[in-house]
């Protein structure tokens, strides 16, 4: 047994010094390693995965044991997102500085191989826009994912995250300042715009507004606060308030960059029927909660998937938009291109035949058609089951003044803009007549 002890103890000294020559060779090279608070998420990772594969019962940092972090703080160890500073600790409890969070949120999207080196995951490529991929594969293509070596040792992790999206480089005086709770939820709303999708703002905003202290945050930073909320991502503290402006802590940084690139460790948001609250699919296989302003609206969403399916399979209802195809082949070839068509009060140039969409956001509901042969006869019993429902006493006075409308368009007989008062509702026609495209908007009357 003494010898074992005396085995395990040189084999950590052993892993603290040569933690010690790993960043004094680093200090040596470029001069700009030594700040307070930066050693440990610098380095390349070569001592941390070393001794994240130790088999010894030892923490890799002697100040993490029984730290409600420590498994989060051993995981990104193991993978070469961060090392400790020198003395063998890791201090969790001291602020993230700006420039280590970027640097541990772009290595987060990567993976690392035997030879230590490190490329992207091809799940985060997969969730880019096409841009972002050829912002990767043209500006980046000799990226290595290691900090510079002469000048400021965060630039090519700020300009990575910054050409995605991610974060604008504008916003930040000082990027070895302290991160702020805000600072940490703006980061992540962006990162969520350019890989995911953004929930429902009504009902993240709905969710956030019971932490106390939300109001002490500024509009925007309230948007980025409730989306982290919603996502699962981040959690308020045990007193009931977010936390704005308080500073977010090393354990804390890698728990929620943890959640933010594997979505099976956040914490699951449940929709309250009561509060007229569901989840929806999303493009892409996701889902969302979505919070519907009245009831009226909440079984429209039911009367959407109805009216889909009185068309086969010739239909898909993502988020609270009902796209109505011609055919099988239409629908395939819209689904791969990625275009999620018209989805407001507005057009687009989308292939499906009919979009039948809600906004809950506005209160606001719509019929978009894309008139060309045979669209009104294959969608008729769509458009007016869904007419019926919002329009009930008023639903035949509406359909024949619909189907007036689109007859003229389809005809080519151009016509300008109009509103109508029908029933409860304000509808305003919005008419494209070079592409044949009418939106009927329709909202309650003031």
């Amino acid at each position: 047994m003494k010898g074992q002890e005396i085995g395990r103890i040189a084999k950590q000294n052993l892993r603290i010094m040569l933690s010690f020559c790993l960043l004094a060779g680093l200090i040596g090279a470029t001069g700009s390693f030594g700040s307070p608070g930066g050693v440990n998420l610098i380095g390349g990772g070569k001592v941390a995965a070393a001794a994240a594969q130790s088999q010894d019962d030892i923490p890799v940092f002697k100040d993490i044991r029984g730290h409600w972090a420590k498994p989060a703080i051993e995981s990104m160890v193991s993978q070469g997102i961060l090392d400790g500073y020198p003395d063998g600790t890791f201090r969790p409890n001291e602020p993230v500085k700006v420039d280590q969070f970027v640097k541990m949120l772009i290595l987060s999207y990567s993976e690392q191989h035997p030879n230590l080196e490190r490329t992207w995951r091809a799940s985060f490529l997969g969730s880019l826009t096409e841009e972002n991929r050829t912002i990767l594969k043209q500006d980046y293509r000799y990226f290595d994912f290691k900090p510079a070596m002469t000048g400021y040792w965060a630039k090519p992790y700020i300009d990575v995250a910054s050409d995605l999206n991610f974060l604008n480089k504008s916003r930040y005086d000082d990027f070895q300042t302290d991160m702020t709770r805000e600072n940490v939820a703006e980061v992540i709303y962006y990162t969520l715009q350019e890989t995911e999708f953004l929930e429902d703002e009504q009902f993240s905003r709905s969710e956030a507004a019971s932490y106390g202290d939300l109001t002490s945050a500024n509009e925007r930073e309230q948007k980025f606060i409730a989306e982290s909320l919603i996502k699962g991502i981040m959690e308020g503290y045990p007193d009931g308030n977010f936390g704005v402006g308080r500073y977010v802590t090393r354990a804390e940084s890698l728990v929620i960059l943890n959640r933010l690139t594997d979505k099976t460790r956040r914490i699951p948001v449940q929709p309250q029927a009561d509060k007229l609250q569901r989840r929806v699919p999303t493009a892409g296989g996701g889902q969302k909660i979505v919070a519907f302003p009245d009831k009226k609206m909440w079984d429209a969403y039911d009367i959407l998937l109805k009216a889909g399916q009185l068309r086969g399979t010739n239909y898909d209802l993502f988020d609270t938009t009902l796209r109505l195809f011609k055919d099988e082949k239409e629908k395939k070839a819209v689904q791969q291109s990625g275009n999620l068509g018209v989805t407001g009060a507005g057009t687009q140039a989308a292939t499906e035949e009919t979009a039948i969409w809600l906004d809950p956001t506005y209160n606001t509901y719509g019929i978009t058609v894309r008139l060309r042969e045979g669209v009104i006869a294959r969608n008729k019993e769509s458009i007016e089951m869904f007419a019926n429902h919002l329009f009930t006493y008023d639903a035949i006075a509406f359909n024949r003044w619909f189907a007036a409308i689109c007859t003229e368009v389809e005809a080519g007989r151009p016509l300008a803009d109009k509103q109508a008062t029908v029933g409860d509702y304000t509808v305003n026609v919005l008419v494209n007549n070079a592409e044949k495209t009418v939106v009927f908007s329709i909202a309650t009357k003031k």
